[in-house]
């Protein structure tokens, strides 16, 4: 069964590509109002900074040859060529940076109806393999292994929390490889700690200073959408600041104070005149 959605009042085909849902070239001009030699021609000004496997894939051989019998079933896609010799899929990641690149109001507008509605699908996201996964079960080991203060548990919490899943194989295939890198920046920072033992007043302000990005991520979860409204690109730029700060902060909370600011930043009232703000968190 085809899987539809709405982008621009057209109803649209959604695309899997191992189960994750992609864009080809011409559809990714189509939907952002361009001609497909601009977005290969931003591709290819800007190799280093779109990474296979991330924010594309290239399919070639037998691998393109089922790719385009599966098309035969999406609704109303159009054929692709038998000249074709590759083709490129593009994953949430890669239309976003295109989205950048291109900063029109129409790329801006569609990027976020894909993003809400074609790409944030998970019925149709499938569970990544063991085998798919060992690159990032390797790092989360590599972790454990070089630092003294985590144990599995703790250091898978910090990559489901970045990821917003429940569970390790629940994190899409294309975010693996994401997912390793931000695995490898936690060891880099946690062997930089055991290294520069903290003192008491230093390890104090870093618990302190990890809440405050706790509180600043709460911020920008209630009012990220009204600064989209305000500058989409402003807030492409910093989302991920926002995002992976708090991660990695959660990882430095005063373990004793961590339920307690779970609680303190769920539905926290930031409107409220400062007096009742204050009176809110002292329930």
């Amino acid at each position: 069964m085809t899987s539809l959605t709405q982008i621009n009042d057209t109803q649209v085909s959604i695309v899997n590509f191992k189960s994750i849902p992609v864009v080809t070239t011409a559809m990714l001009a189509e939907f952002y109002g361009t001609e497909p030699i601009r977005i290969q021609q931003n591709q290819h000004e800007n190799k280093q900074r779109f990474i296979e496997g991330k924010h594309f894939f290239k399919i070639a051989g037998q691998e393109l040859k089922d790719f385009v019998t599966s098309l035969k079933l999406v609704t109303n896609f159009p054929a692709i060529s038998n000249k074709v010799r590759s083709l490129i899929l593009w994953t949430e990641r890669g239309a976003a940076r295109h989205a950048k690149m291109l900063d029109t109001d129409q790329a801006w507008e569609v990027f976020e109806q894909l993003e809400d509605c074609y790409f944030v699908r998970k019925e149709i996201l499938a569970k990544t393999h063991k085998s798919e996964r060992e690159p990032l079960t390797n790092a989360v080991n590599l972790l454990v292994a070089k630092t003294k203060h985590l144990n599995y548990s703790d250091a898978y919490k910090l990559v489901h929390q970045r990821f917003n899943v429940d569970h390790i194989e629940d994190i899409p295939y294309d975010a693996i490889p994401v997912a390793v890198e931000y695995v490898h920046r936690l060891i880099a920072l946690y062997s930089n700690s055991d290294k520069n033992r903290l003192s008491e007043d230093k390890l104090q302000n870093l618990h302190a200073l990890a809440t405050h990005m706790i509180w600043v991520r709460e911020w920008w979860r209630t009012f990220g959408d009204s600064i989209r409204v305000i500058s989409p690109t402003m807030a492409a730029a910093v989302h991920d600041h926002f995002k992976d700060g708090a991660s990695i902060a959660w990882g430095f909370v005063d373990q004793r104070k961590k339920d307690d600011l779970k609680h303190a930043v769920q539905d926290y009232e930031w409107l409220l005149p400062y007096n009742q703000r204050r009176q809110y968190l002292a329930r």
